[in-house]
């Protein structure tokens, strides 16, 4: 009986490391869930920025009259679809969702956002260099 214990447990024990190996070569399975998680807190937290870049967005597109109507309820939209994202992303950091792959041009499963851009403060969005120092940031169109 003990050794049937024994070997029940070796086997179990080399099946969870090549799941891992495995996991490991495919991607950064450790990191990869934190970064969902770490998404999934700042959009909650931040959600509610969504609120004053949606109307900045569309007056920097259609003008001004557009942002106080459009662009404010735009901005409503956005910070639910971002709360509800956040949610989602916290709930289920330790697993890979279908179509959230990193590439969005990509099908399958994987750790990347639900929704685009991932996260609420992007590059596009750094008023006053608050998030981002434009010294460090590089930019791919410069």
């Amino acid at each position: 009986m003990k050794s049937g214990k024994k070997l029940l447990l070796a086997t179990l024990l080399v099946f969870t490391m090549a799941g891992a190996v495995q996991c490991a070569a495919e991607e950064n399975w450790v990191m990869a869930p934190l970064e969902k998680l770490g998404r999934g807190i700042a959009n909650v937290a931040f959600g509610p920025l969504e609120l004053l870049m949606k109307p900045y967005d569309v007056n920097n597109e259609q003008g001004a009259i557009p942002a106080i109507t459009y662009g404010v309820l735009k901005g409503v939209a956005f910070t639910i679809a971002r709360e509800v994202v956040g949610v989602v992303d916290i709930v289920t950091f330790p697993v890979p969702l279908p179509g959230c792959t990193s590439d969005p041009m990509d099908s399958g499963w994987g750790y990347g956002p639900i929704m685009r851009p991932a996260w609420v403060v992007d590059i596009e969005h750094n008023a006053y260099n608050f998030f981002y120092d434009d010294d460090v940031v590089l930019r791919g169109n410069d």
